[in-house]
């Protein structure tokens, strides 16, 4: 990741690919499990997390711990987590985890609920931390953590990574270095996986989506259940449209202390209606939309 940007994709000549069963919309949801592991003065950070909170707007001074955001971010863990669980498998829908390491290590049953199914798992951190405030040397420790604390906490290791909004220069490079990474979601730019060369290897990129992402409640695009569910529903419907000509993912990224709340889990369950039995869709998690990609590019060659 040199800085060097690519403009043009697949432009006007994506690849001509069916996904399994002749669908040619992917659809992936993902579980952000992020809680626990964020900024806070119990961990050294010397600050409170300020992100993806109920309030627009930390109000606890700078420095000192901040119990409200503490518990808002609990919330996740204690209930949110539980309810989704309970949707995913009375709905038999597959998901995959994004997985702050530590977070896992702090709440051992969430990682044996998560142990207990066949989702899988994405590395998204040692910590919930952003890795383009880190050095290297720092950098490679924490993606190593991260492989080795997920795999022992849920059995299995993750096949992906996803950094805490975005990657630092060296990011990729050092994931790809480690060898146990699959792929990675460091991306926005593109509704396809691509592949990418780093250090002479071929690595594959599963770009992921700020657009259909439950943050948008805390932001402030979207309040209530049914304007999320909408949009949802018509970012589905085109992309279902587009793919009957050209493949197309959707990722809808999700995290237990937003979308967890009744309120906003209602909007959820109405895309997931909206879905239920739809012709040409393939709900999947990453690692299977990964695999997938690798085996009809030539397990490598370019698209």
């Amino acid at each position: 990741m040199s800085g060097a940007r690519d403009l043009t994709g697949y432009g006007r000549r994506p690849p001509e690919l069916r996904w399994p069963n002749g669908a040619g919309l992917a659809l992936n949801f993902v579980l952000n499990v992020e809680e626990g592991s964020e900024y806070s003065i119990g961990d050294g950070d010397g600050k409170s997390e300020g992100a993806l909170l109920e309030v627009r707007a930390p109000r606890v001074p700078a420095g000192a711990r901040d119990l409200a955001a503490e518990s808002m971010y609990e919330y996740g863990q204690r209930v949110g987590f539980w309810r989704l669980h309970e949707l995913f498998n009375s709905r038999g829908l597959p998901l995959t985890i994004f997985a702050a390491a530590l977070s896992l290590e702090r709440a051992p049953e969430v990682a044996a609920a998560i142990a207990d199914t066949d989702w899988d798992i994405c590395a998204h951190g040692w910590r919930w931390v952003e890795h383009y405030h880190l050095d290297p040397d720092t950098e490679r420790e924490h993606i190593a953590r991260a492989h080795d604390s997920i795999t022992r906490t849920v059995g299995r290791a993750p096949r992906g990574w996803y950094s805490r909004y975005a990657p630092s220069l060296q990011t990729r490079q050092l994931v790809v270095a480690h060898g146990g990474y699959f792929y990675d979601s460091d991306a926005y730019n593109d509704d396809l996986p691509y592949w990418t060369e780093v250090d002479g290897k071929r690595h594959l990129v599963v770009p992921y989506s700020m657009v259909t992402n439950d943050a948008k409640f805390l932001s402030g695009d979207v309040f209530g259940a049914r304007d999320y569910a909408g949009f949802l529903i018509d970012s589905f419907d085109v992309l279902l449209a587009e793919s009957q000509r050209v493949p197309r993912i959707m990722s809808v990224g999700l995290h237990s202390r937003i979308i967890g709340h009744p309120g906003r889990l209602a909007g959820l369950m109405r895309f997931m209606d909206h879905v239920a039995g739809q012709p040409g869709v393939w709900v999947a998690g990453r690692e299977a939309i990964a695999a997938h990609w690798a085996d009809r590019t030539a397990a490598g060659a370019a698209a």
